[in-house]
């Protein structure tokens, strides 16, 4: 029995995902849909690419990553049904996700995180050089946000489910408190916060594209990450905070509250009292790393 994963190419965070299964699974998995037993739909936004006699004759499981206002106008929902029609079992990472999912189908749900890979997300002890590499002061309290928070419409309004205006609310508060406070920002669209940041004279730091090595040690420079979202499939930030023992603070959003210890999570009423629990965050995310990580989904996809 093989599993072929259906491709991406978007430079996202599932191709990662895609390519690490095939490099640690290669003995179950095949890279040739002809040759595939089960196909593993893990970029559902694509499946149509899927060739429907495949579909019909193999094992299906799909992965479904968060639902959006949109997904539940008639179009998006009648595309759902099409695909679900093909689908024999799903896989979310999110209880909540789950949750949605059962008042649209009757197909068996299951939910696992992502794993998480220590060969690309590790601590570093050694912060001080690390500031020095990218020119920052060593008395500088960096909080940090990896994530787009703008619209691809225009660039310029907030992407809400993102919470990058919650984000900003937290960030000016402590302002008042943290005199050499700078905010560590990567990855595209993110005008949103910069046009935020600037108007409050507040410090920041852009890097827009960086190689994994880089975003690793910049988790370890960071006082705080703070995830802000009203609505996430993970994020995978959660257990990178974790595995690189990064202080990290979050909504309840995505399985947050499996990895995180209830005093690091927070609503926008009681967010001054969030505090990171490091030790937990590691232990917790530890329980994802590979090759422990992939058990639950080895047994997900090759179950009869």
């Amino acid at each position: 029995m093989k599993v072929y994963l259906s491709k991406i190419n978007e430079s996202w965070i599932i191709d990662r995902m895609r390519k690490e299964w095939y490099e640690h699974n290669s003995e179950v998995s095949t890279e040739k849909i002809n040759e595939s037993d089960i196909i593993w739909i893990i970029s559902p936004w694509l499946w149509k690419k899927i060739p429907k006699r495949y579909l019909k004759k193999n094992k299906v499981v799909c992965s479904v990553y968060h639902f959006e206002e949109k997904d539940f106008e008639r179009d998006s929902l009648k595309d759902f049904y099409k695909r679900d029609s093909y689908v024999d079992e799903y896989h979310v990472i999110s209880p909540y996700i789950e949750k949605d999912l059962r008042n649209l189908t009757t197909k068996p749900i299951t939910y696992i995180p992502f794993w998480v890979n220590e060969s690309i997300w590790f601590n570093i002890p050694d912060k001080s050089n690390l500031r020095k590499k990218y020119n920052i002061d060593e008395k500088s309290y960096l909080i940090g946000s990896f994530q787009r928070d703008t619209e691809g419409s225009d660039l310029k309004s907030p992407k809400l489910i993102k919470g990058p205006d919650r984000f900003i609310e937290i960030v000016k508060s402590k302002k008042d408190d943290i005199k050499n406070l700078k905010v560590v920002l990567t990855g595209k669209r993110r005008q949103y916060v910069i046009s935020e940041l600037e108007k409050l004279n507040i410090d920041y730091v852009y890097l827009e594209m960086v190689t994994f090595e880089e975003l690793n040690e910049l988790y370890n420079i960071l006082d705080l990450y703070i995830v802000s979202s009203r609505i996430e499939g993970g994020p995978q930030a959660v257990v990178e905070c974790g595995i690189t023992k990064t202080p990290i603070i979050s909504t309840d959003v995505g399985f947050a509250t499996d990895i995180l210890s209830s005093e690091s999570i927070f609503d926008m009423s009681n967010y001054k009292n969030a505090a990171p629990n490091i030790n937990y965050a590691y232990e917790k995310s530890l329980e994802l790393s590979i090759p422990k990580g992939f058990q639950k989904f080895t047994n997900l996809i090759f179950s009869k």
